[in-house]
């Protein structure tokens, strides 16, 4: 079942999302919000819109929002909700020559319900493996993304997209003195968010991300933010699972449409 969430409330994860990923650049468009950027990160370098109503669903904006792209120097991207409502957009950029791709899903949840997620780990060894938040990343931090198993010149772009959050809290976990799980956390428009998670693929199954996820929820509730939304791909059922326990329930879907020829 998908979640039903007010307007201002869409407008206000959207806004927040573009705080957390912050682009070089922004416009507002016909509704739509813009992310400006050279990097590979689709959030940061797409336009979606604020709202999800017939009002911001024009079809007619698509060549607009090319030609403000076309202005920066920059192929057109956009990130556009599943939605009935869209269907003449979709239709326009597919006539246009645009593929979609990277179905993705927005959850939303509690401060409350991330912090009461279980872990399933010995008891003994909680301490090991709390994880410690830091205000900016530091080298190590950085390193995760760079790691074995992750797109390097992707690692490299989130990282330096990651690093301009606002209002941020970078968590990490160390195992024997080596980080080997990291996540982001950002509080805006009265929201938390969660982003970059990653845990390398040794550690994977320990608990590891929960314990990201549950330092992220504590410095929220620190902040007085008590709702929290994240984006996950669709194929990745795992992190869903986890999501999953921590409460989170579907909001939306909305997938990425690329120009066919990138």
């Amino acid at each position: 079942m998908i979640q039903s969430l007010a307007p201002a409330d869409i407008e206000a994860i959207e806004r927040a999302t573009l705080d957390a990923v912050p682009p070089q650049a922004m416009e507002n468009v016909g509704g739509w919000l813009l992310g400006l950027d050279a990097g590979t990160v689709g959030r940061a370098h797409s336009a979606v819109p604020l709202r999800h109503d017939g009002e911001f669903a024009d079809a007619g904006a698509v060549a607009l929002i090319e030609s403000r792209y076309a202005a920066h120097g920059l192929r057109a991207v956009f990130r556009v909700p599943v939605l009935p409502a869209f269907a003449g957009v979709h239709a326009e950029l597919a006539q246009r020559g645009y593929v979609q791709t990277k179905p993705t899903c927005t959850f939303t949840g509690t401060t409350e319900g991330m912090r009461a997620l279980k872990v399933e780990r010995r008891e003994e060894r909680q301490a090991q493996w709390e994880a410690e938040l830091l205000a900016a990343p530091d080298d190590a931090w950085r390193a995760l993304f760079l790691g074995e198993g992750f797109d390097p010149a992707d690692g490299a772009s989130r990282v330096q997209i990651l690093g301009r959050a606002r209002d941020a809290a970078f968590a990490r976990v160390r195992l024997a003195g080596d980080t080997v799980a990291a996540g982001m956390g950002s509080y805006s428009q009265g929201w938390a968010s969660i982003h970059g998670m990653r845990t390398l693929a040794p550690h994977r199954g320990k608990g590891l991300a929960s314990s990201i996820l549950m330092a992220l929820a504590a410095e929220a509730q620190a902040r007085g933010i008590a709702r929290v939304f994240l984006q996950v791909e669709r194929s990745n059922t795992g992190a869903q699972a986890l999501y999953a326990r921590a409460g989170f329930v579907h909001a939306w879907d909305y997938a990425y449409w690329y120009p066919r020829s990138a």
